[in-house]
C-alpha cells in the first residue's frame, strides 16, 4: 500500500470516528476527529461538510459557513454544501437573530469582567431564548448561576448544555463543581439542624435554637446594651456621619463616572473588534472569489489549448478556426510547458490565419460590410499587430470610421502614426485624424452657436419690453404735465 492510500485510509478512519461521535451528540469529540481527518486529507469533502454540521449543531454558525464555503470551492458540483449554505442564507431574519445573539454574548463577557453578573444573566437569558443551540451561552449562564449560588438553575443550564454536547470538557467540569458545591451546602444545612431543637405542636413543626449560658447572660444585659448603643449611635451621628455623608456622595458620583467611562471604552473596543472581524471576513471572501476566477481562467485556457492541439493534429480544421481557439487562451494563466506548446502552435497557425482573415476583412471593407471587416481586422491585429507594416491596424481604423465609431477610429489611426511613422499609411492616417477631429470640433461649435443665438434672441426681447415700458412712462409724464397746465388755467379764470 503506497503512502497516498494510507493517508486516504487514515482520513476516512477519523471521518467515521467523527460520524459515530456526532450521532451520539459528542460534538467536542467529533470536532477533534474530523479535524484530524482533514489534517490527513484536506479535500475530504464529506468530513468538511460534517464538521460544518457539527459547528452548526452547537450554535457556531460562522465557523460552519467557513467550512461549507471551503468545501464548495474544492468541489463546485454535486456538493451538499450548496444546500447547507442556501438554507442558512435563505432566512435573513434568522441570521440577524444569530448575529445579535453573538453580540450580546460578547457583551456579557465584558459585563463579567466588570463584575456586572446581574446584567450578564439578564442578557444571557435572552441569548439562550433566541438562539437555543448556542452552547457557549448555556455554559456561561451556568457558570454565573454557580458563582451566585443559584444551584438549581445552574443544574438546568448544565443539563441543556449536555444535551447539545455530551462530551464537552467544560460542561463536565461545571457538573463536577456543582456536585461539590451542593455537597457542601448539605453539610452546612445538617450542622444548622444540630444547633436547633425541633418539636411538634399539633400539625405544626416548631424549630428553636438550643439554649446556652452565653445567651442567658445576653438576655440580662439587653437593656444596658440598648442604652449604651443609643449613646454611641448619637455620638457617631454627631461627629462622623454628618461630615461623611457629603464625602460619600461625592465618592459615589466619581465611582459612577469612572464605571460609565470604563463601560464606554469597553463598548468601543467591542465595536472595533467586530469591525475588524467583519473586514477580515470580507477580505477572505474577496480573496476566495479572486482565486476562483483565476482557477476558472486557467481551466478555460488549458481546455482551449487542448482543443487547439486536437484540431491541429486532426488536420480537419482551417487556420481561422484554430486561430479563434488560440485567441481564447490567456497565456499568462498557463504553466511553462503550456506556454511552450502555445508558442509552437501560434508560430504554425497565426501566419496563415492572418492572411485569411486579412483577405476576408479587405473584401468586407470594399463592399462596406464594416461589422465583418472590424471582426476580421481585429483578429489580425491581436495575432500580429505589425502585419504588413501596420496595414491591418490602418484598415481596422477605416472600418471603425465607416461604421461611425470615430473615437476608436482616431485611436487606431493614432497608433499607426505612433508605431509605424515610416510606413506608407502614416500620412493618410494623420490626415484622417485631422479630418475627424475637425468634424468633431465643428459639431461642438455649431452647438455652442445655437445656444448663443437663443440667448441673443432672449436678450433682444427683454430690451424691446424695456423700451416699450420707457415710452409708456414718457407718455404718462406728458399727460400729467398737460393736466397741471389745465389746472393753472382754471385757477386764472376763477381769479
Amino acid at each position: 500500500m503506497d503512502y497516498t492510500k494510507k493517508i486516504v485510509y487514515q482520513s476516512n478512519y477519523w471521518y467515521n470516528d467523527g460520524l459515530r461521535k456526532a450521532q451520539i451528540r459528542d460534538m467536542s469529540g467529533a470536532i477533534v476527529s474530523l479535524r484530524r481527518s482533514l489534517q490527513f486529507n484536506r479535500e475530504n469533502i464529506a468530513a468538511r461538510n460534517l464538521l460544518g454540521l457539527v459547528y452548526y449543531g452547537i450554535g457556531e454558525v460562522p465557523e460552519a459557513l467557513v467550512e461549507w464555503i471551503i468545501s464548495k470551492n474544492l468541489r463546485r458540483r454535486d456538493n451538499i454544501a450548496d444546500h447547507y449554505i442556501n438554507t442558512v442564507q435563505a432566512s435573513a431574519k434568522e441570521l440577524e437573530t444569530i448575529n445579535l445573539a453573538i453580540k450580546k454574548y460578547n457583551q456579557c463577557l465584558a459585563y463579567c469582567q466588570q463584575h456586572g453578573e446581574d446584567l450578564a444573566v439578564i442578557q444571557l437569558k435572552q441569548v439562550v431564548t433566541s438562539h437555543p443551540s448556542f452552547l457557549k451561552a448555556h455554559q456561561l449562564l451556568a457558570l454565573l448561576y454557580l458563582h451566585t449560588g443559584q444551584y438549581t438553575r445552574a443544574r438546568q443550564m448544565i443539563r441543556q448544555a449536555r444535551k447539545l454536547d455530551t462530551g464537552n470538557e467544560i460542561t463536565l467540569k461545571y457538573m463536577h463543581e456543582l456536585t461539590h458545591q451542593r455537597g457542601k451546602k448539605r453539610r452546612r444545612t445538617a450542622k444548622k439542624k444540630e444547633d436547633a431543637v425541633e418539636y411538634s405542636l399539633g400539625n405544626e413543626t416548631i424549630i428553636q435554637p438550643k439554649h446556652s449560658r452565653i445567651k442567658e447572660m445576653a438576655s440580662h444585659l439587653a437593656v444596658a446594651n440598648i442604652f449604651i448603643g443609643a449613646a454611641i449611635g448619637a455620638a457617631i451621628i454627631w461627629f462622623l456621619v454628618a461630615p461623611a455623608v457629603n464625602q460619600s456622595q461625592n465618592d459615589r458620583m466619581n465611582d459612577q463616572m469612572r464605571e460609565y467611562s470604563d463601560q464606554v471604552k469597553s463598548l468601543e473596543a467591542q465595536v472595533s473588534a467586530q469591525t475588524r472581524t467583519l473586514d477580515n471576513y470580507r477580505a477572505s471572501g474577496e480573496e476566495v472569489e479572486a482565486d476562483a476566477a483565476l482557477a476558472q481562467t486557467t481551466l478555460e485556457s488549458y481546455e482551449n489549448l487542448m482543443t487547439a492541439v486536437s484540431q491541429y493534429s486532426s488536420g480537419e480544421y482551417g487556420y481561422s478556426t484554430m486561430a479563434d481557439t488560440l485567441l481564447g487562451i490567456d497565456r499568462d494563466a498557463l504553466g511553462e510547458s503550456g506556454k511552450a506548446r502555445y508558442d509552437e502552435l501560434t508560430e504554425q497557425i497565426y501566419p496563415s490565419a492572418c492572411d485569411t482573415e486579412f483577405s476576408t476583412g479587405t473584401e468586407a471593407l470594399n463592399v462596406a460590410n464594416y461589422e465583418t471587416a472590424i471582426d476580421s481586422f481585429y483578429k489580425v491585429v491581436r495575432m500580429n499587430a505589425g502585419y504588413n507594416n501596420g496595414q491591418a491596424i490602418f484598415n481596422l481604423a477605416r472600418a471603425y470610421m465607416g461604421n461611425g465609431d470615430n473615437e476608436r477610429a482616431v485611436r487606431f489611426f493614432q497608433r499607426v502614426v505612433d508605431d509605424y511613422p515610416d510606413s506608407e499609411y502614416a500620412q493618410e492616417a494623420q490626415t484622417n485624424i485631422d479630418t475627424l477631429q475637425a468634424s468633431a470640433d465643428g459639431e461642438d461649435t455649431q452647438a455652442n452657436g445655437q445656444g448663443n443665438d437663443d440667448q441673443t434672441d432672449a436678450q433682444g426681447q427683454d430690451s424691446g419690453d424695456q423700451n416699450s415700458g420707457d415710452q409708456n412712462s414718457a407718455s404718462q409724464n406728458s399727460e400729467d404735465q398737460n393736466a397741471q397746465g389745465q389746472n393753472s388755467e382754471d385757477q386764472g379764470s376763477q381769479e
